[in-house]
């Protein structure tokens, strides 16, 4: 989209240039309003095709799209082992909407006590969308083993 408008801004300048420097200047506003007729016909074409385009996953095998999903997976479980900034800022927030969309609490107190009750206090810590501490960043994150943890008890839910 951004390509067509700005080549039909430089289609319709070039021919306004073109007619100045030929020293044409009753065939500038012709010329111009050709450059914009056949810029405006090229934008309608453009438009007019795009709904019959299918999105790009959609056109693509199941057996690819599964390798997409496994591998998003695969390094989204690599930050488990990582740090805790890397927990808090890739893991944390997934973690905790899904928690909130299972429980349905959007009470902030309700949302504690369901957390505690469902993970514990030592495993709520790392779900807790309210417990992020930048200050404490550079420390190891939980482990495979707790998110391994965290997820068998979400599927309990």
């Amino acid at each position: 989209m951004i390509r067509l408008m700005a080549g039909g801004l430089v289609l319709v300048a070039a021919a306004e240039v073109l007619a100045m420097v030929l020293t044409a200047g009753r065939w500038v506003m012709p010329i111009a309003g050709l450059a914009l007729a056949v810029f405006l016909l090229a934008a309608r074409l453009s438009f007019g095709a795009a709904p019959h385009r299918l999105p790009a996953e959609s056109a693509d095998d199941p057996g690819e799209a599964l390798q997409r999903w496994r591998s998003r997976t695969e390094s989204t479980i690599q930050w488990a082992d990582s740090t805790r900034d890397d927990w808090d800022r890739h893991l944390r927030p997934r973690l905790a909407r899904e928690f909130v969309l299972a429980t349905r609490q959007r009470d902030p107190a309700a949302l504690q006590a369901t957390g505690r009750i469902v993970f514990g206090d030592d495993l709520w810590v790392w779900v807790d969308p309210n417990n992020i501490v930048r200050s404490r960043g550079r420390e190891p994150g939980p482990g495979y083993a707790t998110l391994e943890e965290i997820l068998r008890r979400m599927e309990d839910l």
